[in-house]
């Protein structure tokens, strides 16, 4: 498997002045993905601003691990909550339009 687009977690670990634990307990609760290659394990790039929120929330903000949890389960729910009202939106104006007419 190409490298390409992928980012050490010693990268981040350095970058980010972070110990591995931490990578390692965002990985294991599912806040971030991680994959293995070859005994080495990366964070695909585009996965990098969820590693970035994780450690703001928690060294800046000081969210244990289960706070980040419950954080990242409510974003969920709005993003989720978001979108149907959107459709809702938009299934209401085509009825607005054909009762308007």
């Amino acid at each position: 498997m190409k490298l390409e687009g992928l980012v050490s977690t010693e990268e981040l670990c350095s970058r980010y002045r972070v110990e591995r634990t931490f990578i390692s307990s965002l990985y294991e609760s599912g806040l971030i993905e991680v994959v293995t290659i070859e005994q080495k394990e990366y964070v695909h790039h585009d996965k990098i601003r969820d590693f970035e929120k994780m450690h703001r929330l928690h060294y800046d903000l000081n969210i244990n691990l289960e706070g980040m949890e419950a954080v990242q389960h409510l974003l969920q729910q709005l993003k989720k909550l978001q979108k149907q009202n959107l459709q809702l939106r938009n299934l209401s104006s085509i009825y607005m339009k054909k009762s308007s007419r």
